[in-house]
């Protein structure tokens, strides 16, 4: 490995030529990799719900549709805007009563059950069809000038329009979330490191690492706009430490060697043993994502795990290029640092371990008990600001129409319409259903077939199937909703056993569902990843058992929060925030015993060991986990989406939690289970283990 670190040292500049030329094709492949907004497509194809959402698709044509919602106007003003609307390219069709019935005619020959979906006392509702899909880029732009035909008299809603805000929300600030970080981290790196000047070297090595993960994404076809939002500043959280090894080498190394090529050489060698198995498990961490049958989870695991291994080669071939061919700035502008000396810690923690073991003991109990009643929630409107304009538009649906959420039934046209009748009547009995609305009562006995046009009957009848639209009272994923589903369900399917029920409601349920599975999943195969490596790197059995014990107790500190202050977390937060807080800092407790473990063999007894341990590796823990936090806490202070937002500051605050019980509480656990540690750790203390024999 020498021999690679001084072929980097030598050949600095032209590792710089190539890591800069291959920022080109990086650069292209970011611009050109798709991004998914939209969560319920990450759900498993066999699902029935999803199976539904593709016969609507596929035969109704319902790729995308939005609500519109237009109050206090006369019904021949609606009829010219709904004109204007049908004119904008990308635009299906618009659906209103004058569809079937000339707006002359008074209300009150239409059914009951249909005005009421149409009317409110100074309301109106029409159902836009668009061409497209709901994220395709022709609905987005058709959506966008929709709008423009429209007056502050009207609020368009509905799936394709919370996706489309979302988006726009999602690109305009994402690149705010980078600077932010990048500034927060800079002021860190400043105050803890001994060079104004090496941590700009540093973000930009971090910077081609994020730029080529980036790039490579082109080859996954897509990633999800969480992904999108929050890669580049995870990546810069998780590969801090490595960077920041490396610098620390690197100048223990020019201390004994004045030859700066064979220094950064040596650098290299041995940053790149003691951050492999550190990398592995960072790598681990994420990877355990991958495995959520939410296949949200494979793009945010691929897509870290990834940017970690591009930042693995980046610290060993870029940073080190730059730190030669910017040496001199850098030791130009050295200076103190902010970080103590952390004697009076290391002092703190051996003295009084036994008091802080049991701190972590009763820490733990009050901490799982949160973690597990943790108040989840799964829709994408709990997640937009309460003023954006798609959310106001689905507050007025819900609160004058008391469409909470549509429930669309698919089934066979081979039920007979008077079956169908009968369904919808028991349908109707079930609790919390607000209305039905399907082919059949539209027509109901006042009105002729013959008044009704083809195509709005294709609405509902066409190639073999038929659809049936339920309002529910009920909000998506909670109790209610779940059981009103599985209730329609059985109606359903007793009068077509292949019949179902999909829409924002049943492919919520579904996700409420698999998020459940997904959470045990994923830990399990964290947790055993992680535990695996730790056992590889150290040939022990116990060690791994205590570093993962503490990083448990600290994820379920930080997940627990949000119930003792009253707050409620996106699903992805409880399946994703363990494995990647896992990943990204049993780092800190494996550079302390690695020290720990150096100062036994050299002699020193259990508690002095100890001490020296916490003294040497409180400066690097420290200044990796301030540097993790302050790459992350910016996107929570700043980001308006609220499911970004919360992964942020769980994530930032996770660093911190980590950082504090690897120093405050590991270094008593080590101490107290030293003697096990000798006797199922090779090579451990040799002494020791022959005393024990």
């Amino acid at each position: 490995m020498e021999k690679f670190g001084n072929f980097i040292a030598k050949h600095r500049k032209i590792v710089l030529l190539i890591a800069t030329v291959l920022l080109l094709p990086a650069i292209y492949g970011n611009a050109m990799t798709k991004i998914n907004y939209e969560i319920l497509t990450y759900l498993p194809e066999e699902l029935e719900s999803v199976k539904g959402q593709e016969v609507l698709s596929e035969v109704f044509n319902d790729s995308a549709s939005g609500m519109l919602v237009i109050e206090n106007m006369e019904d021949k003003e609606v009829v010219k805007t709904k004109e204007k609307i049908k004119e904008v390219e990308g635009v299906r069709d618009v659906l209103w009563i004058d569809d079937f019935v000339d707006i002359s005619i008074p209300n009150s020959i239409l059914p009951e059950n249909v005005k009421d979906i149409i009317y409110r006392e100074n309301s109106t509702l029409l159902l836009i069809n668009f061409d497209g899909e709901t994220s395709s880029p022709s609905t987005q732009k058709a959506i966008e000038d929709v709008r423009k035909q429209l007056d502050k008299r009207s609020f368009l809603s509905g799936m394709a329009i919370l996706l489309k805000d979302t988006r726009d929300m999602s690109d305009k600030q994402t690149p705010i979330y980078v600077g932010v970080a990048v500034v927060l981290a800079t002021v860190i790196l400043m105050l803890t490191l001994e060079s104004t000047f090496v941590p700009f070297v540093i973000l930009m090595s971090i910077g081609y690492s994020v730029l080529y993960n980036m790039g490579t994404n082109i080859f996954l076809g897509e990633i999800s706009y969480i992904t999108q939002s929050l890669a580049a500043v995870l990546q810069l959280g998780v590969t801090l430490d490595y960077s920041i090894f490396l610098i620390h080498r690197y100048e223990e190394e020019s201390k004994k060697q004045e030859e700066k090529d064979l220094a950064m050489g040596t650098a290299i060698a041995k940053t790149a043993s003691s951050i492999f198995g550190s990398s592995l498990t960072t790598v681990a961490g994420f990877l355990a994502i991958a495995f959520m049958e939410l296949t949200i989870g494979k793009d945010i695991g691929l897509v870290m795990a990834k940017g970690v291994i591009f930042g693995f080669i980046s610290v060993l071939t870029v940073l080190p290029a730059m730190i030669l061919v910017f040496d001199k700035y850098i030791n130009k502008y050295r200076h103190g640092t902010l970080l103590p000396e952390f004697d009076h810690l290391a002092n703190f923690v051996t003295n009084h371990y036994r008091g802080l073991i049991a701190f972590g003991i009763l820490l733990f109990f009050p901490a799982y008990y949160g973690q597990n009643n943790n108040d989840v929630y799964y829709n994408l409107d709990e997640s937009l600001p309460k003023d954006m304009e798609s959310i106001v538009a689905l507050n007025k649906l819900k609160d004058e129409f008391d469409m909470r959420t549509t429930h669309m039934i698919v089934f066979s046209d081979d039920v007979q319409n008077y079956e169908v009748l009968e369904m919808i009547d028991e349908i109707e009995e079930v609790e919390g259903i607000e209305n039905v609305l399907t082919y059949q009562k539209i027509i109901g006995p006042r009105i002729p077939e013959s008044f009704i046009p083809a195509s709005f009957k294709e609405k509902f009848e066409k190639n073999g199937y038929k659809q049936i639209l339920v309002n529910s009272e009920y909000k998506a994923a909670t109790e209610e909703e779940n059981e009103q589903i599985e209730e329609i369900d059985k109606i359903v399917k007793s009068y077509d056993s292949n019949g179902m029920i999909t829409g924002e409601g049943a492919l919520t349920k579904d996700l409420t569902e698999i998020a459940d599975r997904d959470f045990d999943r994923v830990n399990i195969i964290s947790f055993a990843a992680v535990f695996v490596i730790i056992l590889g790197v150290f040939k022990s059995i116990s060690i791994p058992f205590f570093l993962i014990l503490i990083i448990m107790l600290a994820i379920f500190v930080n997940m627990s929060l949000p119930f003792y202050l009253g707050e409620s977390i996106p699903f992805i937060a409880g399946i994703v925030i363990g494995s990647i807080q896992l990943g990204a800092t049993v780092d800190y407790a494996i550079l302390l015993t690695t020290r720990f473990k150096e100062e036994i063999e050299n002699g020193f007894d259990v508690v002095p060991a100890m001490k020296i341990a916490v003294q040497e590796s409180a400066k690097s823990i420290v200044t990796s986990g301030l540097a993790f936090f302050g790459s992350t806490i910016g996107v929570a202070v700043i980001s308006k989406m609220e499911i970004v937002k919360s992964l942020s500051l769980m994530i930032a605050r996770g660093a911190l939690i980590s950082t504090l019980l690897i120093l405050l509480v590991l270094p008593g656990v080590l101490i107290a289970g030293e003697k096990l540690i000798a006797i199922t750790t090779m090579n451990w203390n040799k002494e020791l283990i022959e005393e024990s024999k």
